[in-house]
């Protein structure tokens, strides 16, 4: 599937995803596939195919076959949007737009898939897919490799050892957990990820990690440009980025 088709699918998704949880809120009678389809003007076999991927997210769920609703990973993003560093998180997306000219997004990881958790102001336009809840992968992704940075070749190849590599991503992704792996270890020699067209044409991603006190990982930080605007200043950008995600991780929300 190439980005633009994968792109599609994410909107498509979140569409699904929103009219599912908007109808729970409101205490609405909860919809099947056809009705979905219906609801969404979407053909029925696509809705099917995007309501089981989202049931394996987690995001939703169903019980024999019934109509949908939220799933555990749903509310579990939606409470993380209350911890003190994920509100504190607009401000320093916000900062590293001024400062840099770059999108921002923060971001954090379930399985070998990535869920945007905020973004900057300048990464949206009418239309897009950018959007809290998108889901890109683990592995060819500036965001998704930072979240990565612990993870040893054991625990790598564990992670991986299901992915299939062929069709996703830009030219610069990887094609294999050994690829994966070297560019894993090239980045840490230099500090930070850098993504050079691995998701998309002509897109370079810079990523760091961001820990809590005790050093785990929580989410990853990243800036995205174009070649010309993110290639040149990579270290700076990096630097920044790196300032940005101890700010992040040592925030404490008020008791």
């Amino acid at each position: 599937m190439d980005s633009s088709a994968e792109a599609s699918s994410m909107a498509q998704g979140l569409r699904i995803v929103r009219l599912v949880a908007d109808r729970e809120k409101r205490g609405r009678q909860l919809l099947g596939v056809s009705q979905l389809a219906a609801e969404l003007d979407m053909e029925q076999s696509r809705v099917s195919r995007l309501t089981q991927e989202l049931c394996d997210l987690g995001l939703l769920e169903r019980m024999d076959r019934g109509p949908f609703r939220t799933g555990r990973r749903f509310f579990s993003l939606a409470a993380s949007l209350n911890t003190g560093w994920v509100r504190e998180a607009k401000t320093e997306l916000e900062a590293l737009v001024a400062s840099l000219g770059l999108r921002a997004r923060l971001s954090v990881r379930d399985g070998y898939r990535v869920i945007l958790v905020r973004s900057s102001s300048n990464d949206a336009v009418p239309g897009s897919f950018v959007k809290p809840g998108m889901v890109t992968p683990v592995w060819c992704t500036g965001a998704g490799r930072a979240l990565l940075w612990d993870h040893d070749r054991t625990a790598l190849d564990a992670l991986l050892q299901d992915v299939n590599y062929i069709g996703i991503g830009g030219p610069g992704a990887a094609h294999s957990t050994d690829e994966v792996w070297g560019l894993m270890v090239r980045d840490r020699a230099a500090g930070f990820i850098a993504a050079a067209e691995e998701f998309e044409h002509n897109v370079v991603e810079l990523a760091v990690p961001v820990r809590d006190a005790g050093g785990a990982i929580l989410a990853s930080l990243s800036v995205l440009g174009s070649r010309a605007e993110a290639g040149s200043g990579a270290e700076a950008a990096s630097a920044a980025l790196t300032r940005a995600a101890e700010r992040l991780g040592s925030f404490q929300a008020p008791g």
